[in-house]
């Protein structure tokens, strides 16, 4: 019996983005991206600082329009799905509101769409609860620590039940503790949920022990050079990082990274 077909929740077909078109300015940042990604899948996007993978993700959120080619999230075009609420997102900072509280800081989005007052505050209380955060409900954004606000914006991003969350670098002004218990308590997350996760990061360590799969992109212009399925067992723990085949992956995405970057040995240095 032939395998179930699974659901797409992204395809990118031909995908490009040019800045600056005709002019002396000029930039391909992505060229001819070809991706699916199916619902439920985590997925790291590494590569060099410059190739696009930020962009990308921008693509797909439709926060920039792409020059050519196709690009679908569950079906509809990116300005479709962001009007249909599909997309929550998590980038470096936290950006929250140092003047509203967690829970108010959480329960924005469903304010700005108009939920009433006492559903507003059991979703927020719902998915304070989530990321381990419920006692700190009437606490302010200066009151917590980078990886605590951090988890309220994951909080802020998931409140409206979005199909797809995407994250840029969301743990990447962290120390390097508090980053590996955020990775974990992002796994959970994605256990429980059962997003669609798309996750830009520069570190191989992160996108190997997160993803089921990595997409390797080479300098700009940003071009899908591999994708790396990762067999790692779930749940993944802190142990997870000290068996020789989580070792073996990390090996195997450096490698791909530094042949991406082998055209130019000045970029060798940003492959951690």
């Amino acid at each position: 019996m032939s395998e179930a077909k699974k659901d797409i929740a992204i395809s990118a077909k031909s995908l490009n983005k040019i800045f600056n078109p005709g002019s002396d300015e000029e930039v391909i940042a992505l060229q001819d991206i070809d991706l699916e990604i199916e619902a439920g899948e985590f997925i790291s996007l590494i590569g060099p600082s410059g190739c696009g993978k930020s962009t990308l993700m921008r693509l797909i959120g439709d926060l920039l329009a792409p020059s050519s080619g196709e690009l679908s999230v569950n079906g509809m075009s990116p300005p479709e799905a962001r009007l249909r609420r599909q997309y929550g997102m998590v980038f470096q900072a936290a950006t929250l509101y140092e003047w509203r509280s967690v829970i108010k800081n959480v329960e924005l989005p469903l304010e700005v769409m108009g939920y009433a007052k006492a559903e507003r505050r059991r979703l927020a209380e719902e998915k304070l609860a989530m990321v381990e955060l419920a006692d700190f409900a009437g606490h302010f954004p200066w009151q917590l620590s980078g990886g605590m606000q951090q988890r309220v914006s994951i909080a802020r991003a998931l409140v409206f039940d979005p199909a797809v969350l995407l994250m840029d670098e969301p743990f990447g002004a962290l120390d390097e503790f508090t980053r590996e218990r955020m990775n974990l308590e992002l796994l959970k997350i994605w256990e429980q949920t059962g997003k669609t996760i798309v996750f830009v990061t520069h570190s191989i360590s992160e996108a190997v022990f997160l993803s089921n799969r990595i997409v390797v992109m080479s300098p700009r212009p940003g071009r899908i050079t591999e994708i790396v399925d990762n067999a790692l067992p779930l749940p993944r723990d802190f142990n997870t990082r000290n068996v020789p085949a989580y070792h073996e992956l990390v090996a195997r995405v450096r490698d791909l990274l530094r042949d991406a970057v082998a055209a130019d040995p000045a970029r060798a240095d940003e492959v951690e």
